[in-house]
């Protein structure tokens, strides 16, 4: 009996040690990183913990009661705190400041609730050189704020796909929203804090994902990954813009007025440049042509008076154009 218990215990090791853990969320490790656990339920929280999950144990981190309120433990009691809990808050996240390499790991926040149980999510913490980075989009899609949003996705390869996966790509995490197992025909329920709709259906050919009423903090990228019996996969880019059609309209009226105020400002200053160029032509042809009248009374009366007895004294009677050529006052000497 020995014997065979021995045998079973290293069978149950072995399976342990080889059985894969599904994570719901990919964390970069940084020296100061939150690791998101928001309960998308309406639930009372009897109690919730937090742990580091190794092979054969899980270490207990921090513990929140609503009576006997927060724990930690040691070592974290130094290094890891709370961000956002109150007393009627859903969101467990948990920071770490001064995280290591010692961090990277799986974590669980494991929560108890009534009337519904137990609730997890696993979170998966991998080196920063490791993090997986976000390559561009191949299409982009632009909505508003409340509308149902669909992504939609289908791939070129013409194997039997047996996996379909949607994720959420940020520059500090990866969140897993939807993985279906098409050959099994059943769809994992994602631990990601808003509704989501996709399809998972046996022999599918082209996968959606729908989001209802739509949020700015929905705006981001999206990958949607497929995988075929063969082990072969294919990924596609989307990346997702909510706007703001108020903020957009008072961005274009601005634009349009300004605009318009540059074209009349333009059209002003060429009418002034104009104006000025056309009284300048005015008055040299009115300078050429007195200089050529006054040339013709000399011509005709031979002689100019030194001095005309009616001329003013105050110079009411003299020319305006500065430019006006003078010429001597000196009597011709009569031979």
């Amino acid at each position: 009996m020995d014997y065979l218990a021995f045998l079973l215990a290293i069978l149950y090791l072995y399976k342990a040690r080889c059985e894969e853990i599904f994570w719901d969320t990919t964390v970069k490790l940084a020296k100061n990183m939150s690791l998101e656990c928001v309960y998308p339920s309406t639930d009372t929280l009897t109690q919730m913990e937090w742990f580091k999950i190794k092979q054969l144990e899980r270490e207990s981190i921090a513990i929140f009661n609503p009576t006997y309120r927060v724990i930690l433990r040691e070592p974290y009691a130094d290094r890891v705190y709370f961000s956002n809990l109150t007393m009627t808050s859903n969101d467990m996240t948990l920071t770490f400041h001064n995280a290591s390499e010692v961090d990277v790991g799986f974590y669980s926040c494991f929560l108890h609730t009534f009337p519904h149980g137990t609730w997890e999510k696993v979170i998966q913490v991998v080196p920063s050189d490791g993090f997986e980075i976000a390559v561009p989009s191949n299409s982009h899609t632009v909505s508003e704020p409340g509308k149902d949003v669909t992504l939609t996705c289908q791939p070129q390869m013409e194997r039997l796909l047996q996996e379909v996966m949607w994720e959420k790509i940020q520059p500090h995490q990866i969140d897993l929203l939807t993985s279906c197992n098409l050959s099994q025909g059943r769809s994992y329920t994602s631990k990601y804090p808003r509704q989501i709709l996709s399809n998972c259906t046996q022999r599918m050919r082209r996968a959606f994902l729908t989001m209802p009423h739509v949020t700015a903090s929905d705006s981001g990228l999206y990958r949607c990954g497929f995988k075929a019996s063969t082990g072969e996969t294919e990924t596609f880019m989307m990346r997702l813009t909510i706007t703001n059609s108020k903020t957009n309209n008072q961005y274009i009226l601005f634009v349009a007025a300004g605009a318009v105020l540059l074209l009349l400002v333009f059209l002003i200053t060429t009418a002034i440049v104009v104006s000025r160029k056309r009284k300048r032509r005015r008055q040299k042809r009115g300078l050429f042509k007195k200089e050529y009248w006054d040339t013709q009374n000399r011509a005709t009366n031979n002689y100019r008076s030194p001095a005309p007895a009616s001329q003013p004294s105050d110079g009411a009677g003299e020319d305006i154009y500065v430019n006006y050529p003078t010429f001597s006052r000196r009597p011709k000497t009569r031979v």
